[in-house]
């Protein structure tokens, strides 16, 4: 198994967030990933947030070797032949490490504010879905026509051509079990969701089912959860981080229990045991929640990720 952390751009400067990401590359983290977001989703959002994209672009120049994407890009907020360009110029600049994740966007706030069209869930996912399309006609053809509801190429170019062969990975973010793993099934090659061992076995039982549908081997796709982490044998340490999780997404207390990973480093590894057993390739630790401390990551990578190495 694998494992790297969920940066969230907001509240850190650029120094800081260099700092973080070198220290966690040297101690041997698998992938960094970003958010993309332009400011919180709280209600008074004047933050200090750096843009995803260029952010991105510059943490490819201060790291070397670990994985670096975004968790995840928001489709609404650029044309993916846009982003296309700019994935295939951060994988250039990364030497082939890009993790190109992708989502339909949800944050409402930062639509309204920027003038952003927030569309329906429906009608995000429908864009979602041409997006992907989009970005692997781009990445695969020479020239690229294309004629969809949403977006449109009429012989577009795109040189050069990403390190990674033959396209940048394509992460597709999100759990809607009726379109979103569908669009999975159909274009991604890696699936990400926010959940534990619970979340990630029934879904990934849908994603199979899915996947069968098209055509596609699911065994092809890799796995990744994010769960927020806290090595702690406090109990009310615990119950915290299961509240601020509802609280934060609107998750149930179900849901939540199942997504957070809190507990001593034995309770831990019990739980990413159970994790791997539902076929996941991959955990993601937000380290935004809770705030992220060295000390903790630095324990986790140390004593927690090496019995799944």
């Amino acid at each position: 198994m694998k494992f790297g952390l969920f940066t969230s751009i907001t509240g850190i400067t650029w120094q800081q967030l260099c700092d973080l990401w070198r220290h966690i590359e040297d101690t041997g983290w698998d992938a960094a990933c970003v958010t993309d977001h332009f400011m919180p989703n709280v209600p008074d959002p004047v933050t200090e947030t750096l843009e995803c994209w260029t952010a991105l672009s510059g943490l490819a120049l201060v790291t070397s070797r670990m994985r670096i994407g975004t968790l995840v890009s928001g489709n609404t907020y650029r044309h993916p032949a846009v982003l296309a360009k700019m994935a295939t110029t951060v994988d250039i600049m990364a030497g082939g490490r890009l993790i190109c994740g992708l989502g339909g966007a949800w944050q409402r706030n930062e639509h309204q504010a920027y003038g952003i069209p927030f569309y329906t869930v429906g009608e995000r996912l429908n864009r979602l879905d041409e997006a992907c399309q989009v970005l692997l006609h781009l990445w695969h053809e020479s020239k690229s026509t294309f004629q969809g509801k949403y977006y449109q190429l009429d012989e577009a170019p795109l040189y050069p051509k990403s390190l990674q062969q033959p396209h940048p990975e394509l992460l597709i973010g999100g759990g809607g079990e009726k379109k979103t793993l569908r669009i999975v099934a159909k274009y991604a090659d890696h699936w990400n969701v926010w959940g534990g061992p619970d979340t990630l076995r029934h879904k990934g039982h849908i994603l199979e089912r899915h996947c069968g549908e098209v055509g596609r081997d699911a065994a092809q796709l890799t796995r990744s959860a994010n769960m927020p982490m806290q090595i702690t044998e406090n109990t009310e340490e615990k119950e915290k981080l299961v509240v601020g999780l509802m609280r934060r997404f609107g998750r149930s207390e179900t849901e939540a229990r199942d997504t957070v990973l809190a507990g001593s480093v034995a309770e831990i590894q019990d739980k990413i045991g159970r994790l791997q057993g539902a076929g996941v390739d991959q955990l993601f630790i937000p380290s935004f929640l809770p705030p992220w401390s060295l000390d903790q990551l630095d324990q986790f990578i140390t004593e927690v990720a090496p019995a799944f190495r």
